[in-house]
């Protein structure tokens, strides 16, 4: 019996570019509710809340990057990878709250429009609209490389919308006072919102659950395995993911026979999943005769019972 490990390991997005944004976000928080307040624009205010919900969450984003890089101990042994999946998830939620909340506050201003200064709403709202624009630039190339990063990215996204909103009913108020646009741009914010947090959400309790991922087939897996030279049957096949990006895998591999040089199938099988299937933390284990004798079924556990 042979068993194996194979690991590889990705270095992700530095956590200071996650700090520059933070303390661009702080003053914008600051600058938005202080007009705000000296304008009377309770959509300002607002922008000024969601903002707020923004440094919250990159603060949790920039927890999140630092404490799962930390590297592995003898009780932690995947270090706390995991770490950044719980992170997204409570930026998920936040981003939901957020939805809620402009939902309850463009109500609000429907029956009870306030009187607005465009002269200080106008500029300020669009100074937070080039700090967003600033802060997404510099978070939108690793935008893709964690939940973590995602989620962050998605909050600023939104604020930025809710900022451009700002400064349209800011401008449309130069001339028409039209406070029922507010209400359909929140509207159409929440929604997109929604729709993006659905994702957020669905990914984050897939890698708790300890789910495949979506990007892979099990049964493809299974199949190519067979495919290799000296392996007659596989069981216990597990599939997950402890982070949003590394893909784990363990399975039994039955050989008809002995082998003489059993690191030969090993490196064939890591080699193969590594180039077809992107799996590059294995643990193989190589047994001789049909030890388990109940086929594998994608459909089921995959796992030995004896």
């Amino acid at each position: 019996m042979t068993h194996h490990h194979h690991h590889h390991h990705d270095h992700g997005t530095p956590a200071g570019r996650l700090g520059l944004v933070i303390v661009l976000n702080v003053i914008i928080t600051v600058a938005e509710y202080v007009a705000g307040v000296l304008s009377g624009s309770l959509a300002l205010i607002s922008d000024a809340g969601h903002n707020f919900s923004d440094v919250l969450a990159l603060l949790l984003g920039y927890a999140g990057e630092k404490v799962s890089r930390r590297k592995p101990s003898a009780r932690y042994s995947f270090g706390l990878r995991r770490f950044e999946v719980l992170v997204a998830l409570i930026n998920a939620l936040t981003l939901i709250g957020i939805g809620i909340f402009i939902v309850v506050e463009a109500v609000e201003r429907f029956h009870d429009p306030v009187t607005i200064d465009p002269g200080i709403l106008i500029p300020v709202a669009a100074l937070g609209l080039a700090g967003n624009f600033i802060s997404m630039a510099l978070l939108h190339k690793d935008r893709g490389r964690s939940l973590n990063m995602k989620a962050a990215f998605l909050h600023l996204l939104y604020d930025t919308l809710s900022s451009a909103a700002v400064v349209a009913v800011g401008v449309l108020l130069l001339f028409k006072p039209w406070f029922w646009l507010d209400l359909v741009i929140s509207l159409g914010i929440v929604g997109m919102i929604v729709y993006s947090s659905a994702g957020i959400l669905t990914e984050s309790l897939r890698v708790f659950m300890q789910a495949a991922p979506e990007s892979v087939d099990p049964k493809a897996i299974h199949n190519d395995l067979l495919s290799i030279d000296d392996i007659s049957a596989v069981h216990g096949l597990h599939i997950w993911s402890v982070s949003s990006r590394e893909v784990f895998l363990s399975c039994h591999l039955c050989t008809p026979q002995p082998l003489d040089d059993p690191n030969d199938l090993i490196q064939r099988v890591n080699d193969m999943l590594a180039r077809d299937h992107n799996i590059a933390h294995t643990t193989l284990q190589i047994e001789t005769g049909d030890r388990c004798p109940r086929p594998f079924d994608p459909e089921d556990d995959g796992c030995c019972r004896d």
